[in-house]
């Protein structure tokens, strides 16, 4: 297994550890059902630990101050001062042992971190305290206040206990951060009915190999992904895609693996087990994104690599000029303020700001089907302000039906339908599916055909009962087909009610048109309001002709229209726009588009998730809504917009709180900040970093 760090990807090891750079735990990059807490329940149970002991410390350092907690006739002052050693000491060295661990490795490896500055803040006031017990004699009296030494165990204990409350809430943060990925998994189906022989036996789902056969029963999940080959059934597959109703599945249908089978039994052969199923390629798609870097990111880590060395110089300067001219006792004030600079300019807001909003932002688009392949992408979205979409499975439905058929001379329509269904049997298109399914339908017989073609962006041509029948755009073989212009008229009157119009031509002569229409899906002209809305401008591509193309637009308010277009086109088109300075992202069903999703600046594949979608997208809707488009877009500009509040409230936090740390308002006011109140500062900064980072996952989108 492969261990790398969620703020440096670009460390990898495979075993556990720390990062060489910020000194975090390095986490497991693939994704599993199985979460490690331990170190959670590490941090949690040194919390409690230090807690218990703190009090007691804290009541012997405040007697002296509350008189009604006064023990100097119970316990002396030097008995005192041993008792808060000894109490202090398993505090400091037992319970912030991992922040010492860490900044020991931040030296090792040349690279100070969070880590440093807590080691460092806590270190001094802890050592010096110790030495100033152990070696009282050692220290001049511009240490000493009436003869006796400062001590500053409970400030030391306090801050360890506050740093581990940090750290325990941010791991406690993102342990939710991963519920989207743990709900998913959580899904997954754990056995499945195996057929061997005819005889049917249960297996753990890891044994299924692909092509085997499997039996799937009434209110199952079904196991894996593969094809149903005998039997029906209704398949809810809202998990996927969104939908609340379940979709029909009979033989040859394909089948989701962890969707839920309702009332019905089938069997069904294994295409796709263990991590190339859909749902664990989703699984795995949106751990990666939670890992990826932001490139506003690097901002964060340039500040980053030289806010530590820059502090450490400013506790240094603070200590300094406050030995040399403070008040007595002066080097105490020095001590005091400089330990006060290092702990609350600890970046631990900072180091949070970015990921934690990535993190839970992209967790919050797998629950809505929005799967967003990394964080670059999130990050592009939000600057989208043209969006091009393919019309067929994107607009429509993708699920064609034959609106009429136009047949000349001496043809009738069903003889006509029978002749393209024959060439069409061999086309993957949407389209010749529907002229081969209305076929079937009507119960016609479908001739052999022989020496087929595929004209690409044109047709099909083959050869059926010696006879060369040719369906497809009229114009790319005009010079070949005769009689078009009898049929033109009708065609256009066709196309103008959205239909499009495929010819068919036999031994070079037209004798009729089948105008095939796809249903616009009912929340296309929602989605597109709602992106106008958003100030983006829609454009349409299409491989149709101009007059359906209009058609479809008109009826949807669509601001331009590109019509009769091939991948190609489709990829100059989205140049020219990235060359106006546009910000482009092209949405389509991510097969024959995959050239022009690769191309945008964000590239959004609609449907559930193919391969070559999830290869050429930058976002997958797997519920192939084109209101995802606008929830992406959404969920974007939130992200981001979170992001530069937690930037600006960890950046404004130690800019106000590091000058006032090292004491620049004494002289006018005498302020100074206590190291503990430094601490508890430092956490609330991250924490408020966190809460403000979770609010996303009750964004409306």
């Amino acid at each position: 297994m492969i261990y790398t760090c969620p703020m440096h990807l670009e460390i990898q090891q495979d075993h556990p550890g720390l990062c060489p750079i910020c000194g975090m735990t390095l986490e497991p990059k693939e994704a599993t059902e199985a979460v490690d807490d331990s170190e959670y329940r590490d941090m949690l149970h040194r919390f409690w630990i230090g807690v218990i002991l703190t009090i007691p410390l804290l009541i012997l350092s405040a007697s002296k101050m509350l008189p009604f907690l006064n023990l100097e006739n119970i316990v002396s002052v030097p008995v005192s001062r041993w008792l808060q050693f000894i109490i202090s000491t398993p505090i400091v060295l037992w319970c912030g042992w991992p922040f010492f661990e860490k900044a020991w490795y931040s030296l090792l490896n040349r690279s100070l971190n969070m880590f440093s500055l807590i080691a460092l803040g806590v270190g001094a006031a802890y050592f010096y305290s110790a030495f100033a017990l152990l070696f009282p004699d050692w220290f001049p009296d511009s240490f000493k206040e009436r003869g006796e030494l400062f001590i500053y165990f409970e400030a030391a204990a306090m801050i360890t206990v506050l740093v581990i409350l940090g750290q325990v809430l941010e791991l406690k943060a993102k342990s939710q951060t991963s519920q989207a990925i743990k709900a998913l998994l959580g899904r997954a189906a754990k056995t499945a009915h195996l057929l061997i022989d005819g005889q049917e036996r249960e297996v753990s789902i890891d044994q299924v190999k692909v092509g085997d056969k499997l039996r799937v029963k009434p209110g199952e999940k079904i196991p894996v992904d593969g094809i149903v080959i005998e039997g029906s059934s209704f398949v809810d597959e809202s998990m996927i895609t969104g939908e609340p109703l379940p979709i029909e599945k009979k033989a040859k249908d394909g089948v989701t693996g962890s969707t839920m089978n309702q009332r019905g039994s089938f069997l069904m052969e294994a295409t796709r087990v263990g991590s190339e199923t859909l749902l664990a390629r989703i699984v795995q798609m949106v751990s990666d994104a939670q890992r990826s870097r932001a490139p506003i990111q690097k901002l964060a880590d340039v500040i980053a690599g030289y806010f530590v060395p820059i502090v450490v110089l400013v506790a240094l300067l603070t200590f300094i000029i406050w030995g040399s001219i403070g008040p007595e006792p002066r080097f105490v004030f020095a001590l005091v303020n400089a330990v006060a600079v290092l702990i609350i300019a600890c970046p631990c807001a900072l180091g949070l700001a970015t990921p934690m909003s990535i993190m839970v932002g992209i967790g919050r688009g797998a629950e809505m089907g929005v799967l967003i392949k990394n964080s670059e992408a999130l990050e592009s979205l939000e600057k989208i302000n043209t969006v091009m979409i393919d019309k067929t499975g994107t607009l429509t439905e993708g699920k064609p039906k034959i609106a009429q058929i136009i047949a000349l001379d001496s043809w009738q329509e069903n003889q006509l339908l029978a002749w393209a269904a024959s060439v069409e049997r061999n086309s993957e298109h949407p389209l010749a599916q529907a002229i081969v399914q209305g076929a079937k339908e009507q119960g016609i017989h479908i001739p052999e055909v022989e020496q087929f073609n595929s004209i690409t962006g044109g047709g099909v041509t083959g050869i059926v009962a010696g006879k060369r029948v040719f369906v497809g755009k009229a114009n790319l073989e005009e010079n070949q087909i005769a009689g078009v212009a009898g049929l033109q008229a009708r065609a256009k009157e066709a196309q103008e009610q959205a239909q499009t119009v495929i010819f068919v031509a036999i031994d070079g002569q037209a004798v009729g048109f089948i105008a095939v229409a796809d249903p616009i899906k009912d929340s296309t002209p929602k989605a597109i309001d709602a992106l106008h809305q958003l100030g983006i401008k829609v454009i349409m591509l299409t491989g149709d002709n101009e007059y359906t193309a209009k058609a479809v637009a008109k009826k949807l308010n669509i601001d331009e229209v590109h019509a009769g277009v091939n991948p190609k086109d489709k990829n100059i088109l989205i140049q020219q726009l990235k060359n106006e300075k546009q910000i482009v992202a092209m949405a389509g069903d991510g097969i024959n588009d995959a050239p022009a999703l690769a191309a945008a600046d964000v590239g959004i594949a609609m449907g559930t998730g193919t391969d070559v979608a999830m290869e050429s997208a930058g976002v997958t809707l797997v519920k192939g809504d084109l209101t995802g488009i606008v929830r992406a877009i959404t969920l974007s500009r939130a992200t981001m917009r979170n992001i530069r509040q937690n930037l600006f409230f960890a950046f404004i936090y130690n800019m106000a709180g590091i000058p006032i740390a090292a004491g620049v308002l004494y002289p006018f006011i005498g302020l100074l900040l206590n190291p503990v109140i430094a601490s508890a500062a430092m956490a609330c900064s991250s924490v408020s970093v966190i809460l403000n980072a979770l609010r996303l996952k009750r964004v409306k989108v």
